[in-house]
């Protein structure tokens, strides 16, 4: 027999490759943070002795979430300003109290707390756009979770950056620093079109063609973004990236709420992503993404929560359900988003946008194990037709028991391996007292 690290049993087993179906008497092994094999239980017990068995009889184990879009550390301004349109919450609300506190500190706590969220609601691994992604990667090692750094880019001045030089400069220190960390890789995240010069975005371009890593940007987010890039440049700024070189394989636009028929074609021709984060979005009143008609395109679409400053929550499971009901309201066919291919969003998607899904997404043999367990014995879920049905319509994060991310058990049996809670919820505390002084 084959001594193995771990065999997890539980009662359905969605692998998302080849497809999203839920399959049951299977049995996952895991060695040295690898899937070793995905195989009938009886098959497992004669084929592998392992140091440790997880039995979970009412669960359905599936690859890790992934959160392709999402700003951690702004964990700590959650609720600080509800109800507002973009604009006016970015430059009202957020950009102000982001010059009053933003600091090594406030990312390392925020950063701290949200994936604290993140890991107790079943996402493994996350991509951020945020300043000091140094401090990102730091927490992201301390606490065992899989992420992608972004290197934030702007032609504006902030406490991490002076300009576009140097905001460049610092990202490929981040890059270089965290390489040979095999939980981590680095995203180029130009903000967005609107503060970034044509000049940066060419640059940036040729950086991400010579280092093979994607560049994530809030794209097409409002109407009126795309107003406004009309009057100054003549321009959309879908067609102005394009005209930079920037529509390829390796761009992920977020949000994209305002795309017309020949922009969605332009992205599935370019086999570019798209991330989709159906609460913010409608949280801002910012538009749709025509998640519909992108996926029948031909385009990757992922899924994000974007960050709790303007969704109050870093929960998958509530934007995979959004997602799923907010296609066949928008589109009138309650056929629209069926499970499968929303889970697909939130995992395999995911994966393939962030240019990782050689390594997670999916239960294949020699992938990473970047696993999740979710109870399904709860008197809400009975009686227990359809599993799938169950995990995307009615699921929460509070069903999930299990997390590993690298096969590494980081929350077992909803209680965590890994994280202390009391410190992490104490400095949020004081953070709360500091950010309440912040003019209303």
């Amino acid at each position: 027999m084959q001594t193995i690290d771990a065999l997890i049993c539980p009662r359905w087993t969605i692998r998302v490759e080849p497809q999203v179906v839920a399959e049951e008497g299977l049995a996952l092994a895991v060695d040295d943070g690898r899937i070793v094999a995905v195989v009938p239980v009886a098959e497992a017990e004669r084929r592998f002795a392992p140091a440790a068995r997880h039995d979970r009889p009412e669960h359905v184990l599936l690859p890790g979430l992934v959160n392709a879009h999402t700003h951690a550390a702004m964990a700590l301004l959650r609720g600080i300003a509800d109800d507002l349109p973009l604009e006016e919450w970015l430059h009202g609300k957020i950009w102000p109290a982001e010059s009053k506190w933003l600091s090594p500190e406030f990312v390392a706590d925020g950063t701290r707390l949200a994936v604290a969220e993140m890991l107790a609601g079943g996402i493994t691994c996350f991509s951020d756009m945020y300043y000091y992604p140094d401090v990102v990667g730091e927490v992201a090692v301390e606490t065992g979770i899989r992420a992608v750094l972004g290197m934030i880019a702007l032609d504006a001045p902030t406490v991490w950056a002076a300009n576009a030089e140097e905001y460049l400069r610092k990202g490929l220190e981040v890059y270089d620093r965290f390489r040979s960390e095999p939980r981590l890789t680095a995203v180029f995240a130009p903000h967005a079109p609107y503060t970034v010069t044509d000049a940066t975005l060419t640059r940036i371009r040729r950086l991400a063609d010579e280092l093979d890593v994607p560049i994530h940007t809030h794209l097409h987010e409002t109407a009126a973004e795309i107003a406004t890039a009309v009057a100054k440049t003549g321009r959309r700024p879908l067609a102005r990236l394009d005209a930079l070189g920037l529509v390829t394989p390796a761009l992920i636009g977020v949000h994209a709420t305002q795309l017309e028929p020949a922009e969605i074609e332009l992205l599935a021709t370019a086999g570019a992503s798209v991330v989709h984060c159906p609460r913010s979005n409608l949280k801002l009143a910012s538009g749709v993404c025509p998640v519909v008609a992108l996926r029948r395109a031909g385009v990757n679409v992922a899924l994000g929560t974007d960050g709790a400053a303007s969704n109050n929550r870093l929960d998958l499971w509530a934007e995979l359900q959004t997602a799923a009901l907010l296609a066949k309201q928008t589109t009138g066919d309650a056929t629209a988003l069926p499970p499968a291919e929303a889970l697909a969003m939130a995992t395999i998607n995911g994966a393939r946008a962030l240019n990782l899904a050689d390594e997670i997404g999916s239960l294949v043999s020699g992938k990473a194990a970047d696993l999740i367990c979710v109870d399904l014995s709860g008197l809400e879920h009975q009686p227990l037709l359809d599993p799938l049905s169950q995990l995307v319509y009615a699921a929460s994060r509070h069903d999930v028991t299990d997390v590993w991310v690298a096969g590494e058990h980081l929350i077992a049996r909803r209680e965590f391996v890994r994280l202390e809670v009391p410190p992490i919820a104490a400095a949020a505390q004081r953070w709360r007292e500091r950010l309440s002084s912040v003019p209303g």
